[in-house]
C-alpha cells in the first residue's frame, strides 16, 4: 500500500524553518524535567506503570492536588524570579536552586520531603518564557484547590503577557493553556462551558496538519495495513465500520488495493460514524464515488450517534456472513464516542475480526492536576514539531495550532475529566481491551515499513520517531511518544 492519501491539498511552505523556534524542542523538553522533578521527587510511587509519556513510559503518577500544592510552587512568583547569570539554566532560575518542601499524606500520616533541583544543562525556553510558565503553574495550582479569584487574577496577567501570534513556542502554548483554564474557570462559576464546534473548519485543519506533520498519515496507513491483513483472500463480503469517519480520508488507498486483490474485489460495506448526517452524507458520496471509479462494490450507512450512546447494535447493520472491522483514531478534538464502558460494551457486542486502535498518549482521567502536567507536556511537544518547520507567520501554522491543538487543549482541560461528564475514562484503552475478551494482533512488519515509508516524506532532521515493541507502533517527536497504533481482535461470540 503506497503511503499517500486520495485527495491533494496546497503546498505548506515546507522549506520555511521558523527561527524564532530554531531551538523549539527545548521547551518540551524543559516542560518535561521541570515536571518530573516537581511531580515525582521523593513522591510515593505508584502502582500504575503505564502513564502516558516518553518511550519508557515515564510520566508523574498519580499524585494528591491539595497535598502536593506547597509543593508544586511554593511562594514562587514569575515576575520576583531574578535575572539569571551568563551560567544559570533557567530550570535553576524557576526552582531557586533546592527549594525544598514538605507535605503530609492524610491517608497514613507519613510525611514526604520534596527536594526539587535541575540539571546546568536543563535546556529551556528564554526568562521571558520561562515566567510564563511558572505563572501558568501557578494558575493551575490555583484552579486545582477551586481558588477562581486567584486562577482569575493571574489569568488576567497572562492576557497582558501571552498572545497565541506570538514569536516563541513557549509565549504561544501559554496562550492556548491560558485561554482553556479561562474556560474551566468559567465553566465552575456558571456550571457550563461547551463551545459550539464548527466541523467544517477542523476538517480544513486536518487537512493543512496532514501536509506538514505524519501522524494523520501514521495513524491512517498503519491501521490499513491491519486491516488488510486480517480480511483473508476468500473474505468476499467484509464491513467496516469507523468510530468517527470524519471526511474518510484514509479509506480510499484501502479501497484500491481491495479492488485490485488477485481472488477479485470483496462487496465493501462502510459504517461511518459522527455528529452531522449532512457532513457524513458528503464523506458517503465522496466514497462512493470513489469506489465506482474502482469498479469496487461498494456501501456506505452513516449515523449520526455517538457509538457509546447506541443501545440497539442493529442499529450498525452488521450482517451474518461479512466479515468486521472496527476502526478508532482517538482524538481530544470532541467527545467522538460517549461514555468509555458503553463503548467497551459495543466492541464486545460486535466482536469484529479486527480492531485498529490509534490512541493518543495523553491523560483524558484523573484529577485536573493530572490531566494539566500530561496535557502540558504533550502538547509542548506538538508545538515544538509544527514551530520547528513553519515560521511564526504563517497561516497554516496558526491554523493549526488554533482549530485543532487549542481546541484539544480545551476540551482536556475545560470541558473533560470524570468530575465534569460523571463518567470515569479508561487510562489506556490497550490493556482494558486485554482484559475485556480482545486478544493483541502485533503490528506487522508490513505496517513498520508503511509508517516508515510515512517518515520518509519528512527530511531526516525533523525529529520524528518511530518505536516498535510490545506489539504496537509508536510515533513521536524526539524522546516523546504521541501517537501509539495497535491491533485486536476478538475471541467471542457475536451476540448479533
Amino acid at each position: 500500500m503506497q503511503p499517500q492519501e486520495q485527495l491533494n491539498y496546497p503546498g505548506n511552505g515546507f522549506s520555511e524553518v521558523s527561527s524564532s523556534c530554531k531551538n523549539s524542542e527545548q521547551l518540551s523538553q524543559w516542560v518535561e524535567n521541570v515536571t518530573k522533578q516537581l511531580m515525582t521527587e521523593d513522591l510515593p510511587e505508584s502502582n500504575e506503570n503505564n502513564f502516558p509519556g516518553n518511550f519508557q513510559g515515564e510520566m508523574p503518577p498519580v499524585y494528591d492536588e491539595v497535598g502536593a500544592v506547597a509543593a508544586l510552587l511554593g511562594d514562587l512568583r514569575p515576575r520576583k524570579v531574578a535575572r539569571k547569570s551568563s551560567n544559570e539554566s533557567p530550570g535553576s532560575v524557576f526552582l531557586q536552586h533546592n527549594h525544598q518542601h514538605q507535605y503530609s499524606d492524610d491517608q497514613d500520616d507519613r510525611t514526604y520531603n520534596l527536594s526539587v533541583q535541575s540539571s546546568a544543562k536543563s535546556p529551556g525556553p528564554d526568562e521571558p518564557g520561562l515566567n510564563l510558565l511558572t505563572l501558568l503553574l501557578e494558575c493551575a495550582v490555583a484552579v486545582s484547590q477551586d481558588n477562581l479569584g486567584e486562577a482569575h487574577r493571574i489569568l488576567l496577567e497572562l492576557s497582558q503577557m501571552a498572545s497565541p501570534y506570538g514569536a516563541s513556542c513557549a509565549e504561544r502554548v501559554v496562550a492556548y493553556f491560558a485561554k482553556a483554564m479561562s474556560s474551566r474557570v468559567i465553566n465552575s462559576w456558571i456550571g457550563v462551558c461547551s463551545p459550539l464546534i464548527d466541523i467544517k473548519t477542523v476538517h480544513a485543519a486536518i487537512q493543512v496538519y496532514n501536509n506538514i506533520a505524519p501522524f494523520i498519515k501514521f495513524a491512517h496507513f498503519t491501521s490499513n495495513q491491519a486491516i488488510l491483513e486480517a480480511f483473508h483472500r476468500h473474505d468476499h463480503r467484509v464491513h467496516i465500520i469507523d468510530l468517527d469517519i470524519m471526511q474518510g480520508l484514509q479509506w480510499p488507498a484501502l479501497f484500491h488495493i481491495l479492488a485490485t486483490r488477485a481472488e477479485g474485489p470483496p462487496h465493501v460495506r462502510m459504517t461511518g460514524l459522527g455528529t452531522s448526517m449532512e457532513l457524513l452524507a458528503e464523506t458517503g458520496k465522496q466514497l462512493s464515488n470513489f469506489a465506482r471509479r474502482l469498479g469496487l462494490c461498494f456501501e456506505f450507512h452513516p449515523v449520526d450517534k455517538k457509538c457509546g450512546d447506541i443501545v440497539d447494535i442493529s442499529t450498525l447493520q452488521v450482517r451474518t456472513g461479512e466479515t468486521l472491522a472496527v476502526h478508532w483514531l482517538q482524538h481530544s478534538l470532541y467527545d467522538a464516542t460517549g461514555p468509555d464502558w458503553k463503548t467497551m460494551r459495543l466492541l464486545q457486542g460486535l466482536s469484529p475480526r479486527v480492531i485498529t486502535l490509534v490512541e493518543q498518549e495523553i491523560a483524558h482521567e484523573g484529577s485536573f492536576l493530572d490531566r494539566f502536567v500530561s496535557s502540558l507536556h504533550y502538547y509542548s511537544t506538538l508545538f515544538d514539531s509544527v514551530g520547528a518547520f513553519l515560521p511564526g507567520d504563517d497561516p497554516g501554522r496558526y491554523q493549526v495550532e488554533h482549530c485543532l491543538l487549542h481546541r484539544e487543549i480545551t476540551n482536556v482541560l475545560a470541558i473533560g475529566g470524570p468530575a465534569r461528564s460523571g463518567d470515569e475514562k479508561l487510562r489506556h484503552w490497550r490493556s482494558e481491551l486485554s482484559r475485556n475478551g480482545f486478544v493483541q494482533m502485533p503490528m506487522s512488519t508490513n505496517s513498520m515499513a508503511q509508517a516508515q515509508l510515512i517518515l520518509n516524506m519528512f527530511a531526516p532532521a525533523n525529529g520524528y520517531s518511530l518505536v516498535q515493541g510490545d506489539g504496537t507502533l509508536r510515533l513521536g517527536w524526539k524522546e516523546t511518544s504521541l501517537y501509539t497504533a495497535s491491533a485486536w481482535t476478538s475471541l467471542q461470540t457475536p451476540f448479533r
